[in-house]
């Protein structure tokens, strides 16, 4: 245990000093070596996931010997033996993931301590100097010892101000991801609501005199983490660091790709782009953008609205997008259609039902409807309007209402919809996947999700550099952009959208987007095809010069 390097750290963050460490997951000590050697505060072991071994553990563990970086190990798990054995070999402290209960953080701290106050078992081996040293470590290791819990889950939340009052307990360290997963966010670091759950519970606890820490995921978000208060921020994983430089690296010469899940290389199944699209998909019209408060509108039914985006106006073929807003209370009657519809909540809260089963969405959840069934929508809010995103596979779409009365069967929150009949796609767990650099798409609908389907479309999320390959389609596509600032390049012309703006892309056209703004950007896309299918091409035709329909 290196005592001076604890109370360095300790002396840090009294004074409300940010300190810095990085998690290492990789075997090498040479890593832990370096960490040491550029001064960093601190460093986590992880020996929770991945593949080290106490070998491993023990070599990084050395790595820090007679510095001032304190070296942590995090464990599986709270479990006795484990925080044992990671102190005996020399670790400064334990981390300890999934701490829910201030029972739970008690525990721990219990087992991280000597007798009277613990139960920690004495051992001659690092630790104790193989022996040597058992009055000297065994009287100073309860003092200094730090015991970091990692709060993970949604549970965990309302446990934070019984957990401040647990004695021996300083330093908190957050997993946005597990508690994204427990919030029904699997995947996402931060899922909805997320962000905002962990700044509470980091501002409880700094009230209480308590710090805390996080992993930072890029640069911007490391000076994020530090004005908002965190004082342990973790640079980064050595893996993600690592695999950040490398594509950086690849990016400048052109060879940046995504890592697939198999580990496959993206290019072992990448098709070549096309020098140029087939000349059987010559396009007939030019693009055309549209922005919020331009396109017709119709009432259809008291209190809700609807403006056509792209349809037969700007002569969109076999497709019909828009936005439709529903008063407080509003009501849009059983009706049904000879056609596919998909419904997208943008912002209030919305009650759907398909012949009397009923889903209440939140936040970009969407439902699609499939040819001939009966639906209705509503608002159930007083007092707010509920907007949707919808798109329907006709250019010319007509409904019929239907006053038959159906059962209503208020169908469970997390439902994916009926078997057979209507798909409902659950934004905070719907399966992401990348489209192109930086981005994260969604696939709501199209013929295999559900068959006999005319349309395909979704969702996609573009971080800051995002973008998709220059591409064209053997059908129309809707874009609508419903949060932050696209750049829509076609053959050389180049658009700024934003606030809802809806691009059409008539069929052949070459087109792609990039998101060249610091902030996120989303996006909504239908295709007026079954499936999402889109031909990449060189990126010169997407140019003026390169344009191969000139």
């Amino acid at each position: 245990m290196k005592t001076n390097a604890i109370r360095s750290l300790r002396r840090k963050l009294a004074a409300d000093q940010p300190t810095f460490g990085l998690w290492v997951t990789l075997e090498s000590p040479s890593i832990t070596e370096m960490a040491v050697a550029l001064g960093l505060d601190w460093v986590v072991i992880d020996a929770e996931h991945g593949h080290l071994d106490w070998k491993d553990i023990v070599e990084h563990l050395r790595a820090t010997v007679r510095s001032e970086t304190v070296a942590l190990v995090r464990i599986a798990e709270l479990n006795s033996g484990l925080i044992k054995r990671a102190l005996d070999i020399g670790a400064d402290g334990v981390v300890i993931p999934w701490i829910e209960t201030a029972e739970q953080l008690k525990q721990a701290i219990a087992y991280s301590r000597y007798p009277l106050e613990g139960l920690r078992g004495i051992g001659a081996e690092r630790a104790t100097c193989w022996g040597q040293c058992f009055v000297e470590h065994t009287s100073e290791a309860n003092e200094h010892v730090l015991v970091v819990p990692i709060l993970e889950t949604v549970r965990t939340v309302k446990q934070v101000p019984l957990m401040c009052q647990v004695e021996g307990s300083e330093l908190f360290f957050f997993g946005p991801a597990d508690f994204s997963s427990t919030a029904g966010a699997r995947g996402q670091w931060e899922g909805p609501g997320v962000a905002e759950s962990i700044l509470q519970m980091k501002d409880t606890l700094r009230r209480a005199g308590k710090q805390c820490g996080v992993i930072a995921i890029s640069h911007d978000n490391l000076l994020e983490r530090r004005q908002q208060g965190f004082r342990m921020i973790g640079v980064g994983i050595d893996s993600g660091l690592l695999l950040r430089s490398l594509r950086a690296s690849l990016n400048v010469v052109g060879r940046d790709q995504q890592i697939q899940a198999s580990l496959t290389p993206e290019s072992a199944t990448k098709v070549a782009p096309l020098a140029r699209p087939p000349e059987s998909m010559r396009p007939d019209r030019p693009e055309v953008m549209n922005s919020v408060g331009t396109g017709p509108k119709v009432e259809l039914a008291r209190g809700v609205s609807f403006e056509c985006l792209v349809g037969s106006h700007n002569q969109a073929k076999q497709l019909t997008t828009g936005i439709v807003t529903f008063a407080p209370g509003a009501t849009l009657p059983y009706h049904n259609h000879t056609f596919s519809e998909s419904i997208t909540l943008l912002s209030g809260s919305a009650i759907v039902e398909v012949e009397g089963r009923s889903y209440s969405l939140k936040k970009l959840d969407n439902v699609v409807v499939p040819t001939g069934r009966v639906h209705a929508a509503r608002n159930p809010s007083t007092t707010e309007p509920a907007v949707f995103h919808i798109a329907l596979a006709s250019d010319t779409p007509t409904r019929t209402l239907v006053e038959k009365f159906f059962p209503r069967r208020a169908m469970p929150d997390d439902s994916t919809g009926f078997p057979g009949a209507e798909r409902v796609n659950r934004f905070a767990t719907a399966k992401r996947f990348a489209a192109g650099p930086n981005t994260e798409f969604i696939d709501f609908f199209n013929a295999d999700l559900i068959p006999g389907l005319e349309m395909s479309g979704g969702y996609g999320l573009f971080h800051p550099t995002g973008r998709l390959p220059a591409h064209v389609h053997d059908f129309d596509e809707s874009i609508c952009i419903i949060s932050g600032q696209a750049t829509c390049v076609v053959e050389g012309r180049r658009y700024s959208m934003r606030d809802g703006a809806t691009a059409l892309q008539p069929r052949g056209r070459v087109h792609y987007f990039i998101n060249e703004t610091q902030s996120t950007m989303e996006m909504l896309w239908v295709y007026a095809g079954p499936k999402p299918e889109r031909i990449v091409v060189e990126e010169r035709c997407a140019t003026e010069e390169g344009n191969p329909w000139k």
